[in-house]
């Protein structure tokens, strides 16, 4: 069955919130107010169904964003212009199934429009060689390791330089072309002065 990537909608946060929280040990668990804020502020906060049902969600933040979390602010200090992908969630029932590789097709094709680099990261201390794998698979290699402080984790903190982006914004700069797949409800508001790259 086909894999169908979309924007959240608010109703289903509760289900979200349950499939965070039920995701283990390489993700960070969430309350319902930080899940909230999710909603309200992420730049990309997309789900996937299949088979009509939720199978995951991907929530990401461009650079500008007053995003809190200690390893988006590590790629902050490092990086003058980014797309952090602050956490893919699959459900266990869905993992090896195409899910994941689904968005991080989507993830790409929106960033790449609009960032030069984009970055994760993946926990070290639980089992990481599945994901580890998965994002060199996707041409992410480790920038860096990170000891977050209030979890007392490790983090390999990852990045893909966006081939795509230097042409998209020489060509277009901030006017993107108004077509169908290159909108997003959660888009931005164009930035001046944007870095061209790291």
């Amino acid at each position: 069955m086909s894999i169908v990537i979309r924007d959240v909608r608010e109703h289903e946060l509760d289900s979200i919130l349950a499939l965070n929280n039920n995701a283990g040990s390489a993700i960070l668990p969430l309350d319902s107010a930080r899940l909230r804020r999710f909603f309200d502020n992420a730049e990309y906060f997309r789900v996937a169904e299949r088979d009509g049902n939720l199978a995951g969600f991907l929530v990401g933040f461009g650079s500008d964003s007053d995003h809190d979390s200690s390893n988006f602010a590590w790629f902050k200090a490092r990086y003058p212009d980014f797309f952090y992908i602050d956490r893919i969630v699959v459900a266990s029932r869905r993992r090896g199934g195409g899910v994941g590789r689904a968005f991080y097709a989507d993830v790409q094709s929106y960033a790449e429009l609009r960032y030069p680099v984009l970055c994760c990261e993946v926990f070290l201390d639980h089992g990481a060689d599945p994901a580890l794998l998965f994002h060199g698979s996707f041409g992410f290699h480790e920038a860096g390791q990170n000891l977050m402080p209030d979890e007392d984790l490790r983090a390999s903190m990852m990045t893909k330089t966006l081939c795509s982006y230097p042409w998209v914004r020489e060509t277009y700069g901030d006017a993107l072309p108004d077509l169908p797949w290159v909108g997003h409800p959660r888009q931005r508001a164009p930035r001046d002065n944007r870095a061209t790259g790291t």
